[in-house]
């Protein structure tokens, strides 16, 4: 199951820098058995991509007004589509941030998911060469091909 989501880019003291695509892929078999599996069901190979570039926060006027949409298609076909935009977040990026920095530390930085507001409905399942896009103008188009 793909989890489209903007991505911050937090410098080293909290601050945001940039933002980015994420796709934070879950084994959905695996997550809806039982909610302690969550952990299993997003670590593996090919789990989370993120791209295809950092939009610098100083070029965002206000991110609050992007808007992300998600395309699967099998070969030629469209099998899902779905848009949502970030205002609708319960959280704000300080927020997150703040939880993320309260007992960790990142000497170098971090990339932090913010959360996906579009899920594909329980019968569309991803299928190998199965064509994932995530766009949010002006970051641009996130392609990942299920491997």
């Amino acid at each position: 199951m793909p989890a489209p989501e903007l991505v911050l880019a937090v410098s080293y003291t909290g601050a945001v820098t940039g933002y980015t695509i994420g796709n934070d892929i879950s084994a959905r078999s695996i997550e809806v058995e039982n909610p302690l599996y969550l952990p299993q069901a997003r670590l593996y190979r090919g789990a989370c991509a993120l791209g295809p570039c950092i939009l610098l926060a100083d070029a965002a006027s206000n991110p609050k007004t992007l808007e992300i949409e998600m395309r699967i298609n099998r070969g030629d076909v469209l099998i899902f589509q779905g848009k949502t935009d970030l205002a609708q977040m319960k959280r704000t990026f300080e927020e997150l941030i703040d939880h993320l920095f309260r007992e960790n530390d990142f000497a170098s930085g971090v990339f932090l998911l913010t959360g996906t507001g579009i899920v594909p409905p329980d019968n569309v399942n991803l299928c190998q060469g199965d064509v994932i896009e995530i766009e949010i103008p002006p970051i641009g188009v996130l392609r990942n091909v299920v491997e």
